[in-house]
């Protein structure tokens, strides 16, 4: 124990001084306190301490820094050195046992544990489902799955069969099948009819396949459909398709209940109808506002069930499933008995057409009353009298018999080569048999005569459209993934058994309807001609009533699930939180059920009952599901042909090409089934994607349109490298460099301001700011920036990217801003820099020398420099100009950004209206006539519009004022470099003292706090580099010789001010100060009352003495302007004349 101690000690004593000298920072974490035994009560020892060692307290000040300064204490270093104490250490085993964030074998690693789990403990959280890969993680937050985890402890347990065929089934399956696949058949023959059903199941098959990748692609979470295609192309086609697969399965919703109603009214109790007319033009419309009233009461009915127990519309899905099974079995029986035995349901026709038997019992002209014939009803409806002689009868039912013909002829009676073809209608004509002769007379086609009439214009893709809601439903395995025990086995096999399954229904039924039902029976949408039958229940065995009711049931239980899935799709939507003014439905009750989603939901639906027609609603709903569909495709076939790393589906049978094909498909089956309903469609979600991009979802999935993007971003980026732009292409590419104060916040927004309306949105703009010291301990603060930035870049409207650098100094960092900014062909052309204000009063010299290197590291690398000088003064983006001019002073030729500039700035709202001015200056042996002229052409073939003024400058002496302010100009700067001098004699006796009064230790600590790095930005705190040697070297001055320095300065600080008198200026500097004087007069006295001036920025001196000289100059120049933008080009020709 004793050589454990000594070695301890031995190790603390030679360690200590070496780490703190080095101000290197160890920082060992072992674990939480209260798992360290002795430390769990609150005690005050120290981790590691040893029992009976007095914990050091507050009387000892050098140990308490020393702790504060190095994490390593006695104890870590006693376990680091030998070993010997591991016993008592904070890394035994016996203290953290079971302890995943201290495990000896990992003590590498333990500082990253939080972030970086041990394997084990990943692994056994995904198997049990608690912590997801980053793909959901969002997702289980956003909707409590691991609360509704706690809640259903039990796993999931639905298999193929229950989970995903038969729920897909009953999906399917639908009203259509019943009400109107009859009408279907007849009317577009069995060939097209095959070719419908074949394009609508090829289109769900090829869905199916899409959607089978995808969701075996990793875990998908409840939420199913909604959630693969946001979690794949992304939040703004994620919504997009989402709220138009939500308003699809709404409208749906609508469509079941209409189907529910017509049957109600039409073949169970015609009798309950409120509506009637005895015109026959009234009783179409009474019929649409019986179904509005019904429909409505049936839609409250059915969102009270929903609202009231959910639990009991999934309890009877089997049941009305039950239904739906039982009424297709009894048409495939009644089909094949009616080979044998056909129905009895004849059809009475008059001629070739066919009439209606709502009007009359006895399908004959006169009826047989014992030995006399007396006129029959049908008599009485078409010569409206009862007598048989010298009656006005109509010339139809005058020249031709009246027949009955089988309406069932059954399967073994050939019809079926009738069937073959189409017999398409127009609305209102008369519903007829091809193959029976008739008087061809011109009469009456009147619908006050008792026929069949095609009550809408029917034409292929008519038909198209209302059919293909019976192929929808493809999603319901899916949408229960969170139900299902092996979701990605279950979803791909039960879903295209499904289709397939339904796929051989529909075909079969075309064939068996076609080869047992009369054509003329097949185009009676209503069974008219059967006495008023559900025309696909007269085939049905033993009785209609079993289709009838089987329909009923089955038309109600799909408005129910549809009343109870769209809500919940909305809430997910909802609570994704991508489109703001939905967040309100992602609330409910308690239990989680969606209320206010609920509501809507009906809301919409109701909007669906009030069209009142089933023909009408079927087609707007085709609409919704072919979009989605159309994007689960392309979300397969972007995840294929981009490669990306995570799309490695279990399920194999899929590629690219078919899910092109399926996309391709979905597409025309839009605009063949109805295409303003597909432009309406797509302009809906058009406009929500819009909605959702210009909000800006902060949303980030690994969507499948990111990774387009990276393609094609890479892909334009490597032909952008293929040469230099040519001068038509060239438009300013902007680095904003910005300054930014302590406490990060943007010094002058109104940088980006003018960057935005420079831009207009165009082009690429880099926000750059550097912050001053090391990166590994200020990486924090950078990320702090760069936020800053893109709030504020958001705010102000700049497209564009944010780049913060950290370094050691801001020149530095400007400069690797300058050259490493950018990426290939995609790099800045144009610097934006402000000008450092108030750099007079200032006894810093960093500010005007940082600014003057930036201008000198921008000329080096060709880059074109726009430096705004009074920024503040700049407009905002509210705050246009209703007139004025913007003033161009055209001194130097740049390459034409003079030109260019303010004719971009005119592009933006708030200098619209400013118009421009171009003066140029001619000397004394210019011909300014001359100039004037070739500059208005000059201009004319640039295409820009401006007024062109050229201003004379005489040759004139040197003025009295300008030699003054030359004078001035160099006293004060040697004034300035004798005060810097003093002040650096102060700081260096302030230093010394003390430093000389403390102890080493607190020395360091002194040095520690004051070398704390700060935030730094352009033209403020940079380190100068001859200023600063001095403060580098002061702690090896001993105290004499600095108070002996200190008497020799301040002898011969007096003299250095008199020398001041004595100056005399420089002829270089007069001569520069008179330009400067002479233009300023110039610019005044034409452009005092302009918006902006735009003027050509000088060059800085090649000598850098002098540099200070140089700013005076730009300020004389400037001076009495309030908007002045200087401009340097960058030595490449930027506007052309030519096309």
């Amino acid at each position: 124990g004793e050589a454990g101690n000594r070695a301890g000690g031995a190790a603390r004593s030679r360690r200590t001084p070496i780490i703190g000298a080095m101000s290197v920072r160890f920082t060992v974490t072992p674990t939480r306190a209260e798992d360290v035994p002795g430390l769990g009560g609150g005690g005050s020892g120290e981790p590691g301490q040893r029992d009976g060692e007095a914990a050091p307290g507050p009387a000892d000040p050098a140990a308490a820094e020393e702790r504060n300064q190095n994490s390593i204490t006695g104890e870590h270093i006693r376990l680091l050195g030998d070993g010997h104490e591991q016993g008592h250490s904070v890394f035994s085993s016996a203290g953290f046992e079971g302890d995943e964030y201290c495990d000896r074998n990992l003590a590498l690693f333990e500082e990253e544990l939080d972030t970086r789990p041990k394997v084990s403990s990943l692994l056994n959280r995904m198997a049990n489902y608690t912590n997801l890969p980053q793909g959901a993680k969002e997702h289980e937050e956003a909707e409590g799955i691991a609360e509704s985890r706690k809640r259903n402890s039990k796993s999931p347990q639905m298999g193929l069969m229950m989970g995903v065929y038969l729920p897909c089934l009953q999906n399917i399956f639908g009203v259509i099948l019943f009400l109107r696949l009859t009408w279907v058949v007849g009317t577009a023959g069995i060939l097209q009819s095959f070719c419908i059903v074949f394009l609508c199941c090829c289109c769900t098959m090829l869905t199916a396949i899409s959607m089978s990748a995808i969701a075996t692609n990793g875990v998908v979470p409840a939420g199913g459909s909604y959630f693969m295609i946001s979690r794949s192309l992304g939040p703004e086609f994620g919504g997009a398709v989402g709220l138009c697969f939500y308003l699809g399965t709404t409208f749906a919703g609508a469509m079941y209940i209409l189907g529910a109603i017509e049957i109600l009214l039409k073949y169970i109790a015609p009798k309950a109808a409120i509506f009637s007319s005895d015109h026959v033009d009234g009783e179409t419309a009474a019929m649409l506002n019986n179904m509005r009233l019904y429909g409505t009461a049936f839609l409250l009915l059915m969102a009270l069930v929903v609202f009231v127990g959910v639990q009991y519309v999934n309890k009877f899905a089997s049941v009305f499933l039950g239904c739906v099974i039982i009424s297709i079995l009894s048409i495939y029986v009644g089909a094949i008995v009616s080979a044998f035995a056909p129905p009895e349901f004849p059809v009475c026709m008059l001629g070739n057409r066919t009439l209606s038997r709502y009007f009359f019992t006895t399908c004959a002209k006169t009826v047989q009353n014992g030995s006399e014939a007396t006129a029959s009803d049908l008599w009485r409806l078409f010569c409206q009298s009862d007598s048989l002689e010298n009656t006005s009868c109509d010339a139809y039912f005058l020249h031709n018999n009246v027949t009955e013909i089988p309406g069932i002829p059954g399967l073994s009676s050939g019809i079926i080569a009738e069937n073959l073809w189409s017999h398409y209608l127009e609305k209102g004509q008369i519903v007829e048999k091809s193959t029976v002769a008739s008087a061809d007379v011109h009469a009456s086609t009147s619908n006050k005569y008792p026929y069949v009439f095609a009550d809408i214009a029917a034409s292929f893709t008519v038909l198209v459209g209302i059919f293909f809601p019976s192929v929808t439903g493809i999603m319901a395995g899916s949408n229960r993934s969170g139900d299902l025990k092996d979701a990605q086995k279950s979803i791909p096999t039960g879903t295209i058994l499904a289709i397939g399954t339904t796929s051989v229904v529909y075909v079969s039924s075309i064939i068996l309807f076609g080869a047992c039902v009369d054509g003329v029976v097949l185009r009676d949408k209503f069974g008219e001609a059967v006495e008023g039958n559900l025309v696909v229940g007269t085939l049905s065995w033993p009785t209609p009533w079993i289709i009838v009711i089987g329909s009923f049931f089955s038309t109600c239980g799909a408005g129910l699930q549809s009343l109870t899935g769209a809500p919940r799709l909305l809430q997910a939507i909802a609570k994704d939180n991508i489109i703001p003014f939905l967040r309100v439905f992602g609330h409910g009750k308690l239990n989680g059920e969606p209320t206010w989603a609920l509501l809507l939901t009906a809301v919409i639906a109701e909007l669906g009952i009030l069209i009142a027609s089933l023909d009408m609603v079927a087609p707007i709903l085709s609409m919704f599901f072919l979009m989605c569909y159309l994007f689960v495709n392309l979300a397969c076939a972007l995840q294929t042909l981009l490669r990306t790393p995570n799309w490695r589906p279990r399920f194999r049978y899929y590629h690219w090409t078919l899910s092109f094909l399926g996309m391709s498909l979905c597409l025309a089956l839009m605009f063949i089934s109805s295409w303003y309903y597909a432009i309406v469609a797509m302009l809906i979600a058009g406009m929500i994607y819009k909605y959702i991009e210009y909000q800006g979802a902060e949303k980030e999935w690994g969507d499948g349109i990111r990774g387009l993007s990276l393609s094609a971003a890479r892909f334009a980026l490597l032909r952008l490298e293929e040469g230099p732009p040519h001068t038509k292409n060239w438009r300013p590419q902007l680095l904003v460099l910005l300054k930014l104060d302590e406490d990060l916040h943007v010094k002058y927004p109104r940088l980006l301001t003018f960057a935005s309306q420079l831009k207009a949105g165009k082009g690429l703009t880099i926000v750059g700011f550097v912050l001053t010291g090391n990166f590994l301990e200020n990486y924090g603060e950078a990320l702090a920036a760069e936020q800053t930035i893109k709030v504020l870049m958001e705010k102000e409207r700049v497209k564009g990217f944010s780049q913060v650098v950290v370094a050691a100094k801001v020149r530095e960092g400007v400069s690797h801003l300058i050259q490493s900014c950018g990426l290939g062909g995609m790099k800045h052309n144009t610097v934006v820099l402000g000008w450092p204000n108030c750099w007079r009063q200032s006894e810093d010299p960093r500010a005007w020398k940082t600014f003057i290197g930036t201008v000198r590291v921008t000329t080096a690398a060709h880059l074109a420099l726009l430096v705004p000088k009074n920024i503040t003064f700049f407009p905002g983006n509210g705050e246009p100009f209703a007139d004025g001019t913007v003033d161009v002073w055209w001194i130097v030729h740049d390459g034409g950004m003079l030109m260019l500039l303010p004719f971009l700035l005119r592009q933006h709202k708030v200098w619209r209206k400013c118009n421009i001015r171009i003066f140029t200056v001619a000397q004394m042996e210019d011909n300014s006539i001359q100039m004037k002229k070739d500059l208005a052409t000059f201009l004319y073939h640039l295409r820009i519009e401006a007024e062109v003024e050229v201003v004379e400058m005489h040759d004139s002496d040197i003025s009295a004022y300008t030699y003054e302010r030359t004078l001035m100009m160099e006293q004060r700067s040697q004034m300035l470099r004798q005060m810097r001098l003093s002040k650096t004699d102060r700081d260096r006796e302030g230093m010394s003292t003390s430093v000389s009064s403390l102890n080493p230790k607190q020395a360091q600590a002194v040095k520690d706090r004051n070398s704390t790095l700060r935030l730094a930005s352009l033209g403020s705190d940079d380190e100068d580099e001859i200023d600063a040697q001095p403060d580098r070297i002061q702690m090896t001055w001993t105290r004499d010789k600095y108070l002996g320095e200190k008497q020799r300065s301040r002898a011969q600080t007096p003299e250095g001010f008199r020398d001041l008198l004595s100056i005399r200026p420089d002829q270089s500097n007069v001569r520069r100060m008179h330009t400067a004087v002479r233009l300023n007069e110039v610019i005044v006295n034409k452009s005092h009352d302009a918006r902006l001036v735009l003027l050509n920025m000088p060059g800085p001196p090649r000598n850098p003495d002098g540099d200070e000289n140089y700013m005076e100059f730009l300020e004389v120049l400037t001076e009495g302007l309030e908007r002045v933008l200087l401009v340097r080009g960058g030595g490449s020709e930027v506007i052309t004349i030519y096309s």
